[in-house]
Order: structure tokens, then C-alpha cells, then sequence
């Protein structure tokens, strides 16, 4: 028979570096769980992906206070960030740029991305990931 579900946690974690300090070791802390045994599972998961990305986790939390969790693949705009080689996106979107991407760029992250977007085929992948680079002030070319 299934777990009764008490609810649902969602955070972003350092790839390979969860650890009990804040802002992890609170948000389990206060629902009863065993901080340790996620942080120990979770950067086992994680410890092929490269240290610091940070990925969107969902934690499925039961009243039996076990836990499990699903891992998403890191943040659009974090791989945009990546493939142009800058720190932050555009403070004034539309009237300044803050860097470029290709296409071929824009579908090798839709590439990575595909599973965890709402998109059909990849040519719609693609699109939703060259509207972020242009929202974040980035050059598609």
C-alpha cells in the first residue's frame, strides 16, 4: 500500500554540497526529518553533476516522516549564465545586452533540458529557451 503524503518541499541545492546549514537543515528540521540522511543521499545523487550547480529538488514528505526526492535539471537562465561566460543577465532588458548565445547553444540546453520542459519536440524546446536568453538580455544569433 502507498505512504500517506503529509506534503511537499522545494528547494535549490548545491550540487554535491547539501549540507545542514541553512537553508536546508530548517526547512527539514522543521518538519521532522532526518537532515543527515537527505543531505548524505542527495550529494551521493549529485556527485557526478558539477559541484555548485544548483538544482531545483522536490522532496515528497511522508507522515511517517520518511522522505523521498526527485532532482530537476539546473535552472534555465543558470545555463544561459554558463554558456555566455557572464555573471548576471541585463538590468535594463530591451535597451541594453549583456552578451550572446547561438543557436547551437540555445539547443544543446534544450537538449539537457527536454524532460523537465513543457515542450513537445525539440524545435519547441529550443524557442522556449531562446525566449529566456532575450528575457534575460541575451543576443540569440
Amino acid at each position: 500500500m502507498a505512504k500517506k503524503i503529509e506534503g511537499y518541499l522545494k528547494l535549490q541545492v548545491p550540487a554535491g554540497q547539501a549540507s545542514p546549514s541553512p537553508p536546508i537543515g530548517p526547512a527539514l528540521g522543521q518538519r521532522g526529518l532526518n537532515i543527515m540522511d537527505f543531505c548524505k543521499a542527495f550529494n551521493a545523487k549529485t556527485q557526478n553533476e558539477e559541484q555548485g550547480t544548483p538544482l531545483p529538488t522536490t522532496i515528497t514528505i511522508y507522515v511517517d516522516k520518511s522522505f523521498d526526492f526527485v532532482i530537476k535539471t539546473a535552472p534555465t537562465s543558470y545555463l544561459l549564465k554558463k554558456a555566455a561566460k557572464i555573471d548576471k543577465g541585463a538590468g535594463n532588458v530591451g535597451s541594453e545586452t549583456c552578451g550572446s548565445v547561438t543557436l547551437a547553444q540555445c539547443k544543446e540546453i534544450a537538449e539537457v533540458k527536454m524532460k523537465d520542459l513543457n515542450a513537445n519536440d525539440i524545435d519547441a524546446a529550443v524557442n522556449i529557451v531562446k525566449g529566456s536568453a532575450r528575457s534575460m538580455g541575451l543576443e540569440v544569433k
